[in-house]
């Protein structure tokens, strides 16, 4: 019997009201049915409302049928349908981590449809590894084609840092990134979003701080960049995160506002100053080549000096040997040709006269200086030297 056939016993539906209609005087919670619903009304009689429900069920099973069939078939039915559950799939990239009964099971990395024991024996949590995420340190929203923030703002307390030569420098950065374990990015980091972010401000920080600003700003941006990277990575992979850091990219580098006039000032200080180098350095690259040409003329005319020298005491010192070997090999003959050899050297210069008084002759003889003639100017009218000469 169904449970709203009338036809056999009392006639009452499982709500035990006699009408089933409505014309009885009571619903199913024991109230009356008549007047407002906000008239008074009888508490619920709890024991009663179950003892009905009970008997309003049994009106489901079919006497003729049996009631333990169709319970059987009802559990093979839901039975199946929570099998059904098990199948799932996996899309190109993806990599399914199952867990049965919360501990790591397997890790599925070949794609199309799959099956798994149904939860909550095995549960299933699929990741696209080979999606590049990205995460803005210093700033939210995105950035433009001209590399500055759209709809979004700065955040001074990731993007401002120290730089070595005590200077703050406002830097916002972007980190991109994939899964490179699917079961360490599950069960080795509570949250492995969270953990990138510190990492990230710890790697860059620990850079900015040994990088002198100026270099920041201008020409190190990249240097910078592939530092980071590599301490990010060597930090999560200490922590088996199950992260790969693919790039990291500098959006912007830029003196803090407050300091920008002081940093303009220190920048054209050092600006005149490398150029008073840079003339100090030319001049030295000018007077530094002919400094060392002069010395090297000096030291090459020193050697000449110092070889004619030598070759000069060398040859004095062969003649004189030369003339020690002829002297020793005729002394007599030597020793005359020596005398007569330096008495004329020694007088063939001197102005002397020579009177020979020998054998009663005059000492003093007249003597007419005709050479001391050819050296006083003739008088006027007088003939000249070459004439009186001929006369």
């Amino acid at each position: 019997m169904s449970w709203d056939d009338n036809s056999g016993g009392k006639g009452r539906n499982p709500w035990g009201n006699n009408n089933p209609s409505g014309g009885g005087k009571k619903n199913p919670w024991g109230g009356d049915n008549r007047g407002s619903p906000r008239g008074p009304t009888e508490p619920p009689d709890l024991d009663d409302f179950f003892a009905r429900l009970q008997d309003g069920f049994k009106g489901f099973v079919p006497p003729s049928a049996g009631g333990g069939k169709f319970i059987a078939l009802g559990v093979i039915v839901v039975a199946g349908l929570w099998l059904a559950s098990g199948f799932y799939t996996v899309n190109p990239g993806e990599h399914a981590v199952i867990q049965r009964f919360g501990a790591w099971n397997r890790t599925v990395d070949t794609e199309g449809l799959k099956y798994r024991l149904p939860a909550p024996v095995e549960t299933m949590t699929k990741f696209n590894v080979n999606e590049i995420r990205t995460m803005n340190i210093g700033f939210t929203g995105s950035t433009g084609r001209a590399g500055n923030i759209v709809g979004g703002r700065d955040i001074p307390e990731e993007s401002l840092m120290l730089t070595s030569d005590f200077n703050i420098v406002d830097l916002d950065f972007v980190v991109q990134w994939n899964i490179s374990s699917a079961e360490d990015y599950v069960f080795n980091i509570e949250n492995p979003e969270n953990t990138l972010r510190k990492a990230a401000q710890s790697a860059i920080r620990e850079v900015v701080g040994q990088t002198r600003m100026f270099s920041i700003i201008t020409t190190e941006r990249g240097s910078v960049a592939d530092q980071a990277k590599t301490i990010m990575q060597t930090i999560l992979d200490q922590y088996k995160s199950g992260i790969n850091i693919t790039q990291v990219l500098i959006n912007s580098a830029e003196v803090h506002p407050d300091v920008q006039a002081a940093f303009q000032d220190v920048q054209s200080a050092k600006q005149d100053a490398e150029d008073v180098q840079n003339r100090a350095q030319a001049y030295r690259e000018d007077i530094i080549p002919k400094a060392r040409g002069a010395a090297n003329r000096v030291v090459q005319e020193s050697q000449g000096y110092k070889e004619s020298v030598i070759a000069r005491a060398s040859g004095d010192a062969d003649r004189f040997n030369s003339v020690l070997s002829a002297y020793q090999s005729g002394q007599d003959v030597t020793k005359e040709r020596m005398y007569i050899e330096t008495m004329e050297s020694v007088l063939k210069n001197a102005q002397k006269i020579i009177l020979d008084n020998g054998d009663g002759k005059q000492g003093v003889v007249p003597y007419l200086p005709l050479n001391e003639l050819n050296r006083v100017a003739p008088a006027a009218g007088a003939p000249k030297s070459d004439e009186f000469k001929g006369q």
